[in-house]
């Protein structure tokens, strides 16, 4: 599991992503969020994670097309 600070960030950029697509069921959304960090975790530079993270599960939310 993650430690408090990724739980964080993945807190952080589930409700984000919550904002941005209201249209799209929460647990849609954090099982995208669960899927970047699990893609992600193991990064060197932990700097940009939130941010590849929003984006990786970004692609995996359905469009709004």
């Amino acid at each position: 599991m993650a430690d408090s600070e990724d739980a964080t960030t993945i807190r952080a950029v589930a409700e984000r992503l919550m904002k941005a697509h209201p249209q799209v069921d929460a647990r849609l959304v954090h099982s995208s969020v669960q899927t970047a960090y699990e893609e992600l975790r193991y990064a060197r530079v932990r700097t940009y994670l939130p941010v590849l993270m929003e984006r990786r599960a970004q692609d995996l939310l359905p469009s709004d097309e």
